[in-house]
């Protein structure tokens, strides 16, 4: 345990359950502080955690019993945070978006580049078997030259089921900047990085009602736009339209469709890690399930984690900071777009992460070498 990596939890809200799940079973990392700007709730959790102290976010920032600061706070204290830890020389990795803004993400960007410390952003469900196996599929040609791709999100909306749903209809939500990191990270995974975009957007309710917890009934201001639709144009020429909407009840479209030459490929919910992924070859009569044959087994939130911080400096990690700003960028540029009426060309690009090879849950979730991000 000594030699183990050591992490901060700054934000103990509903998705730090999930985190905490994968991190305290892992024998390469441990959970030394965690911080929450509710103090009993950091104290209750510190109780359930071997060698954790609950600390002020200040005082987790600055600790010296911390190496990496898992960020967990909504997305307008995103930036704030990895900012302090960055300042502290901590490595940070964060849930999306990387910051409520462009400008406060490539703040960070920039300030960790100058530290030497390394940046990592969720959503690392992309690194699972459902978008790795069809991500595979694509790269074996399975599609012939892919060609273009829908990407659709329709729910009436988190405020149905989240006791606090106020951050999701204020800056830095809405169902683009809270869903669209699933989708794009996903897309860029398969199609690569965005050059261009066309965005359209509405808001079509000025309040939401909560539907659960204390305030049940309570309503909320909107303040974002809560439908979002658009047209990728990707580096490599493939088109992507995509909608995102916290306005529709349900939908039978597929999360995500790549069309190519010979085939078209039906890819899961890039919200989970799993997933059947079908082809539909051209001159079939019927679509096919591929199986499972890349990504992490039964992957879990904090793979990513994991994974940047086997990385240890000798590779970037799969859920890296140079990813999650274009993904940023591409979802405000969609929003611009749409204000401003005209394509918007993107000023930042990425890389398509290393694929991820079939991993065996067994592998993934016992040793890994800790290492420096």
């Amino acid at each position: 345990m000594g030699d183990a990596h050591r992490i901060g939890v700054v934000g103990l809200g509903v998705i730090s359950r999930a985190y905490l799940d994968t991190l305290a079973a892992h024998p390469a990392v441990r959970v030394t502080a965690v911080a929450d700007l509710d103090a009993a709730r950091a104290a209750s959790v510190a109780a359930g955690l071997p060698g954790a102290e609950a600390l002020t976010v200040e005082e987790l920032l600055s600790s010296p019993d911390v190496d990496t600061v898992l960020n967990l706070t909504t997305p307008a204290a995103h930036a704030a945070i990895a900012l302090g830890a960055i300042r502290h020389g901590k490595h940070v990795y964060g849930e999306k978006p990387l910051a409520a803004t462009l400008a406060d993400a490539r703040a960070v960007v920039e300030a960790a580049a100058k530290a030497g410390v390394g940046v990592g952003c969720a959503p690392d469900t992309v690194l699972g078997t459902g978008v790795q196996t069809a991500r595979a599929a694509v790269e074996a040609g399975s599609i012939g030259r892919p060609q273009f791709a829908s990407a659709v999100m329709v729910t009436p909306g988190h405020e149905r089921w989240h006791p606090h749903p106020d951050f999701y209809y204020t800056e830095g939500g809405g169902p683009l900047l809270d869903m669209g990191p699933y989708y794009l990270a996903s897309l860029i995974h398969l199609l690569g990085p965005v050059r261009a975009v066309i965005g359209a957007a509405g808001r079509l309710r000025a309040e939401r009602i909560i539907g659960s917890g204390p305030r049940t009934g309570e309503r909320i201001p909107v303040e974002v736009d809560s439908h979002v639709s658009g047209v990728l144009e990707h580096a490599g020429g493939a088109l992507t339209t995509i909608t995102t909407s916290f306005d529709g009840v349900a939908t039978t479209a597929a999360p995500i469709e790549v069309h190519g030459e010979t085939g078209t490929l039906s890819v899961p919910d890039p919200n989970r890690f799993d997933g059947e992924v079908r082809l539909h070859a051209l001159g079939d009569t019927r679509w096919r399930a591929l199986p499972a044959s890349a990504g992490y087994e039964d992957g879990a939130r904090g793979v990513g984690l994991l994974d940047f911080i086997a990385a240890g400096g000798q590779r970037a990690p799969r859920a890296n900071g140079e990813l999650a700003l274009h993904v940023l960028e591409t979802m405000t540029a969609l929003l611009r777009s749409s204000a401003e009426g005209r394509r918007i060309e993107l000023t930042t690009s990425a890389q398509a992460p290393d694929p991820v090879p079939w991993t065996a849950a067994g592998d993934w979730k016992g040793p890994v070498a800790p290492g420096r991000a």
